[in-house]
């Protein structure tokens, strides 16, 4: 009885709220999953089957605790017989006013898995609804009583009877749900009424307007008049045209002075259309819209408002952990804000999205490829024309739409392509997505030497509809800016989309235990953000690649002037509209034995941009202080002009040796260090440090200071490279006492210099000696370096932590090295396991390497200790993260780790997604080493501080 008095109320004076000529909108059940209205519902099968109870609406009935959950892949990997079938029974009392008497009520259904029957009173009020991605409806005018209660009964089925549908929609690379998962409502409607509105509002203000005029009748007018969204701007005349008084209109406006919509200027107006007779309103509809011009131009690019875009994209699925599909207005606005903060200007989906997600695309401002479903296989003609027609016709008047997709990968019928421009005045281009298609090349997961004839070595526009495939994390930053400068090398690319935006790891209510999130291995976590939208790493990797704002290449040195060449990578926006901010950062000399010791700013102001068109490079310029370079390293931030940050890029003032110089703590200690033999054990103390190496491996077996002893051993063994000690030569220097142990092979040397007051300095010289006197080919090659360095053992049981001071605060890959900056990372212990530590999904992950490592306190209780390098672009590898537990063969979470667990390395390997390394770019691919005689070697010098 509560749940029909609310719908009574709610009725009520949503109607008497309206005026009469609008259309009165009244909602069945919640606006959204997070806005609920209970149902009464029983399942047939499953969890919870058989009887009657409750559930909300909207929402996926398995995430209500009912029926089964599916993956999609049930009939590849999961090796299911079939899927699960199970239907849902809703019912709801509602009543219509009286007053509503002689009006058209229709019922709106905004999205049900998969097919429906609707019922008003016992009686079926239309056809059964098949496909589970779109909006429908039914007029139920006959069908219901004003003024008293009413029934409404909706017969779902979670599998189609229709084959293409179950193969358009059920045998996919994602969850399968059931349910009413998008809004229920009604509308009330005057009986002559404007049905539907489709638009193409152009450049240069003209619209023109394809109306459905519902029992048209003589002296019909429609009266036009837009404003801006805003409420800001330039006043508009109202327009009128008089009707025919058919049920199909085409009208045409013109307003003069209108601003355009474009991603990077979203500017929208109201059109309202007010339906007339004879001077009086009978009925009043309004639309947001957006004037913008799309020209496809074949063997060029796609135009908007004259300029040739390049969309920087990533696909998304409509999903959220604990609502499945179901979704809500909130989550849209973070998505979409998630999305720009990539820097990203489009988005494409595998179905047609929530309705609110694209008006808040149309306000933000992205590009969208709207989607026909059908992920493999296509709809059969007569379901796919009708279900064109109900996405057409809901989408057809927002401007982030830009392009149609039929299907995905082989999922479209090549009789359906002329439908959708039936319903579409703006005559979007029809895409097959992966496929090299009527003038457009969308080719999926294309190798960085795609392809003959294609690509830049074809004649067709091109953009990948899925690349970089973001597994664990594994391929969506990994590569990227090798494929994209390469790409956009060509005038023919016209942008891609990543895969994917979400790990879609659903919440198991029929689970009991620990592990409550479900991506099904690694068939679903292929999102650059965790199912909650956790930052992975790939997210500041993107936005920094994809920013429109660009450096060239710079080093500060002594020399430095303040000057940056910067290029305008926007499509419509000039640079004078960024904000750039420059911070010069100062770090404590004690933050290493502080911990939480904050950098102070040194010096901070604005740059001034100067008038810099898209596709312009310019030079800009910030005051360089006397006490520049009393700081340790610079930042400058750059902010669009709606007030979102593009990035923050950083460079360091000085070298490595200066930073060691720095931090490290130096005491004055009479006592000299001392260096003995006893056997094949070499001891070094100073002060309260003893540090004992082996003379045959050269590996350090122990360590201590005045109070424990601090296990980090059994290195430095060589990475990359073999080396076998040759001489050890002991030594004194001034206080400080010294082991210099050189190598036959990879390593020239190691000289250990034990200082007085317990600090360690190592200096390692390694690829010096060619072995030849001479040799043009080069005396010594070694090709497929992807791990160079020193390894050592340390225990990773009670690490607390690490103060790093480097690039961070994410690990990173030899081919994933934008997204991190230099700064003073604090970073707690975890075990993240990326892409799979649903639970406890902590990010950044703690272990793995570390770019441009200069210093670093590693807190692990009594085990703690520093280390500083004196070496520029060195990485730390800190310990192995561990591995996926569940996922599926083929997954290539990482590439193996060097042994031991704490390394100091020059170059680390490349992270690999769907394609090997091989087919990816440059810095995918390993080093090699050539040495000829006459060479000096590479050095990598350390600091240690064991000392308490």
């Amino acid at each position: 009885m509560k749940k029909f008095l609310q719908v009574i109320i709610l009725t009520c004076l949503s109607f008497t709220s309206c005026l009469a000529q609008q259309t009165d909108k009244i909602w069945l059940s919640g606006t959204d999953f997070e806005h609920p209205k209970i149902w009464d519902f029983k399942v047939s099968a499953g969890a919870n089957s058989g009887n009657w109870s409750t559930i909300e609406v909207p929402s996926q009935w398995e995430l209500q605790g009912f029926g089964e959950y599916t993956y999609g892949r049930w009939y590849k990997e999961l090796e299911q017989d079939e899927p699960s079938k199970e239907e849902g029974f809703y019912k709801l009392n509602f009543e219509l006013p009286a007053s509503a008497k002689g009006e058209v009520v229709t019922i709106h259904f905004g999205g049900v898995m998969t097919d429906t029957e609707v019922s008003v009173n016992g009686k079926v009020v239309g056809p059964k609804h098949h496909g589970g991605f779109y909006e429908f409806e039914y007029d139920i005018t006959d069908f219901v009583k004003f003024g008293t209660e009413n029934l409404l009964e909706v017969h779902v089925w979670k599998h189609s009877e229709i084959g293409s549908v179950n193969n358009a929609e059920r045998k996919a690379d994602w969850w399968l749900f059931g349910g009413i998962y998008r809004p229920v409502w009604l509308e009330i409607k005057p009986k002559t009424h404007i049905d539907h509105v489709a638009v193409d509002a152009q450049m240069d203000g003209g619209l023109k307007a394809h109306l459905n005029i519902a029992n048209p009748s003589r002296n019909l007018t429609v009266r036009a008049s837009i404003k801006p969204l805003s409420g800001e701007g330039k006043t508009f005349e109202a327009q009128s045209r008089e009707l025919s008084g058919k049920t199909e209109e085409a009208i045409q406006f013109k307003w003069d002075d209108v601003k355009t919509w474009d991603p990077e200027n979203p500017n929208l107006y109201t059109l309202t259309l007010q339906l007339q007779q004879n001077g009086k309103t009978i009925h009043e509809v309004t639309e947001r819209i957006g004037f913008r011009t799309i020209d496809f131009r074949k063997r060029d690019g796609i135009y908007v408002n004259g300029t040739k875009i390049k969309m920087k994209g990533i696909n998304r699925h409509s999903f959220w952990p604990e609502g499945g599909r179901s979704t809500s207005k909130r989550i849209s606005v973070m998505d979409v804000n998630l999305i720009k903060d990539m820097n990203m200007n489009a988005v494409r989906f595998h179905y047609p999205p929530d309705d609110h997600f694209l008006e808040v695309a149309d306000s933000l401002g992205l590009f969208v490829l709207d989607e026909l479903a059908g992920w493999q296989n296509p709809y059969n003609t007569e379901t796919g024309k009708q279900l064109i027609k109900e996405m057409v016709d809901r989408d057809v008047n927002h401007p982030s739409v830009i392009i149609w997709d039929q299907g995905n990968e082989g999922g479209w019928n090549y009789e359906l392509d002329d439908e959708f421009a039936k319903h579409d005045p703006q005559n979007r281009i029809v895409i097959h997505p992966w496929s090299d298609f009527n003038g457009w090349d969308t080719h999926h997961y294309p190798t960085y030497l795609t392809g003959v004839h294609r690509f830049g070595n074809g004649e067709n526009v091109f953009f990948p509809t899925e690349f970089m495939h973001g597994t664990y994390d594994n391929g969506i930053g990994a590569g990227l800016k090798d494929f994209w400068e390469h790409y956009s090398e060509s005038p023919l690319f016209a942008g891609g989309f990543i895969w994917a935006f979400v790990d879609e790891a659903v919440l198991r209510s029929d689970w009991a235990g620990d592990e409550k999130f479900d991506s099904k291995g690694s068939l679903a976590a292929d999102g650059v953000l965790g199912p909650h939208r956790e930052k992975e790493g790939s997210f500041y990797t993107v936005k920094e690649v994809w920013a429109p704002v660009q450096f060239k290449p710079k080093a500060i040195t002594e020399t430095f002037d303040g000057s940056f060449l910067v290029t305008n990578d926007y499509l419509f926006t000039n640079l004078n509209t960024v904000t750039m901010q420059y911070r010069v950062m100062e770090a404590d000399t004690k933050t290493f034995y502080q911990p939480g010791t904050a950098a102070r700013i040194l010096d901070s102001g604005k740059i001034e941009l100067p008038d810099t068109e898209p596709g312009e490079t310019r030079k800009i310029k910030m005051p360089v202080a006397e006490d520049f370079f009393n700081g340790d390293w610079l930042e400058l931030t750059a902010t669009d002009q709606h007030g979102r940050e593009i990035y923050t890029w950083t460079w360091p003032i000085h070298k490595a040796d200066y930073f060691a110089n720095k931090f490290i703590y130096q005491a004055e200690v009479k006592k000299a260090a001392k260096a003995t033999q006893n056997g094949d054990l070499i001891e070094l103390t100073g002060k309260d440090v003893h540090l004992e190496l082996n003379t045959k491996t050269g590996y350090i077996t122990k360590i201590n200071n005045k109070e424990h002893e601090i296990p980090f051993i059994n290195g430095p063994k060589p990475i990359g490279m073999k080396a076998e000690v040759d001489k050890v030569t002991l030594s004194q220097e001034d206080q400080n006492a010294v082991c210099r142990i050189d190598y036959n092979g990879g390593i020239d040397h190691i000289k250990w210099t034990m200082y007085a007051d317990g600090r360690v300095h190592m200096e390692l010289v390694a690829l010096k000696n060619a072995g030849r006197s001479s040799g043009f080919d080069g005396a010594f090659y070694e090709g497929d370096i992807d791990k160079f360095g020193i390894t050592f053992d340390f225990p990773e049981e009670g690490v607390e932590g690490i103060t790093l001071f480097g690039r961070g605060p994410y690990h990173t890959w030899r081919n994933r090295l934008q997204g991190i900056e230099y700064g003073i990372w604090e970073k707690e212990y975890n075990t993240t396991i990326t892409g799979e530590s649903f639970e406890n999904l902590v990010y950044p992950e703690f272990k793995g390497y570390y770019a441009n490592f200069l210093a670093g306190n590693l807190q692990a209780g009594n085990n703690s200790f520093k280390v500083f390098s004196e070496s520029d672009k060195l990485f730390l590898r800190l310990f192995t993260p561990d591995e996926a537990k569940n996922g599926f063969r083929g997954s290539h979470f990482q590439p193996g780790f060097p042994d031991g667990n704490i390394s100091f390395m020059y170059e680390i390997p490349g992270q690999r997604a769907f394609k090997p390394l091989e087919q990816q770019g440059p810095s995918s691919q390993p080093s090699n080493i050539r040495i000829k005689s006459g060479d000096e070697g590479i050095s990598m010098n350390l600091w240690f501080d064991f000392r308490e």
